[in-house]
């Protein structure tokens, strides 16, 4: 039995939110309830309870990364189909590794928005993945991913399962020690969860300036190519103008900075084991951060880039096979990682996170940005706005050039 299992010690900051232990239970006695801060915990029905302990050694917070594997290799660049390109948060590439790796017959299970809600889902490949398309920057409810994958790949289907770090980890924990050859786990690279109460907050207060109700929220819209911008986008509802849209960059955007400070996120994110070079799914996916400084033949005029590290020789391959869809090349393992924060460490805690949760519950959505927010400096926007990624990228293509070097695809 864990003795780091948060139903052990009730220490919140060893409760990932995974859910594993909620499927586990055969009698239905542990729910997932929001606390005070809007993040999911366990909660344990004792009426029901039969003591078995199954819900503790299901826990992924012990030992977790004992059977876990470095990256053989990291790959950058992009899918060559410019529309699943235009419709992803980065380069593309889980659409690509998803047709790779599927059949017809096969089970994708991601994270879909559901409003501003984000809750895992599945459906068979040849129906389309979409919806799973996008990031979401809000833990998604697990619900009954992980006992409906098991069925799926009881019955011998192949099976795609896509999520967080710590979402693969109450898989493979929920899943035991069998092998399941026909399943393929891609996670996403995760820079901690925070907390619903601040989107809620965004979204009343932006529906309240605009005159509409926000319907859904897309973190990071190209806006053509705005790939690197991060730019926000929602849409909104009204009764007479119908469907409008609101959109604003990175720099502008209180959400960014107050989440990169660290102040809203999950308790766990900030002692979280899976933060390592060690993982635990066959493939990690995550935005090509560092493409303008080593490899910016990858850059693709601002349309999205990705990495992938394939940490099994299973991941391996299924790149491999999606080699003809994609424009890129392998990366030099270590610089890669270098550009990936939580490849290396979990985030920092920062001292006015326990205060800034108080404040996003009970201030005023202005008051509380103006007293979170960083402002953006005027050193800043020029190194965005006037000498950013897509200068420096032109000025190596025009350099190559003018040396008879090839340059970047676009």
């Amino acid at each position: 039995m864990s003795e780091h299992c948060y139903l052990s010690t009730g220490e919140k900051s060893q409760c990932f939110g995974c859910e594993a232990c909620a499927q586990s239970c055969r009698v239905g006695a542990i729910r997932m309830v929001s606390d005070e801060d809007g993040f999911r915990y366990p909660e344990i029905d004792k009426s029901k309870c039969i003591h078995c302990g199954k819900c503790q050694n299901v826990c992924p917070a012990e030992e977790a990364l004992a059977n876990g594997n470095s990256p053989l290799l990291a790959w950058g660049g992009y899918v060559r189909d410019e529309v699943v390109r235009t419709e992803s948060t980065s380069g593309g590439l889980f659409s690509a590794l998803a047709e790779s790796w599927c059949d017809d017959d096969s089970i994708v299970f991601g994270a879909a928005t559901e409003g501003l809600l984000v809750r895992h889902s599945y459906m068979r490949y040849g129906e389309g993945i979409g919806k799973f398309r996008k990031s979401k920057y809000l833990q998604s409810e697990i619900g009954s991913s992980y006992s409906d994958a098991q069925k799926f790949l009881e019955e011998g289907h192949k099976v795609l399962f896509s999520g967080t770090p710590c979402q693969i980890a109450g898989l493979r924990a929920f899943l035991g020690v069998k092998a399941y050859p026909n399943l393929l786990t891609v996670e996403v690279v995760c820079e901690g969860v925070p907390t619903p109460h601040y989107i809620e907050g965004f979204a009343k207060w932006l529906g309240a300036k605009l005159g509409g109700q926000v319907e859904t929220i897309d973190y990071r819209y190209k806006d053509g190519r705005k790939w690197d911008f991060q730019v926000m986008q929602a849409s909104l509802q009204n009764p007479s103008r119908g469907i409008f849209k609101w959109k604003q960059d990175r720099w502008f955007n209180p959400f960014w900075s107050i989440w990169l400070q660290h102040l809203i996120s999950r308790p766990s994110c900030y002692e979280c084991p899976f933060a390592t070079k060690v993982r635990l799914a066959d493939m990690t996916l995550g935005d090509l951060w560092g493409v303008h400084l080593y490899c910016p033949e990858l850059y693709g005029r601002n349309g999205g880039a990705s990495v992938v590290f394939c940490n099994t020789a299973k991941g391996r391959d299924v790149l491999s096979k999606a080699s003809s869809k994609l424009y890129g090349h392998e990366l030099p393992l270590e610089t890669a990682i270098r550009y990936q924060g939580p490849m290396r460490n979990h985030i920092a805690p920062n001292a006015r996170r326990a205060e800034c949760l108080s404040d996003v519950s009970t201030m005023p959505f202005e008051e509380f940005v103006r007293k979170y927010a960083k402002r953006p400096t005027l050193k800043l926007l020029f190194q965005k706005y006037v000498w950013g990624n897509q200068q420096k990228v032109w000025l190596w293509k025009l350099l190559n050039r003018s040396s008879g070097q090839n340059g970047e695809k676009s």
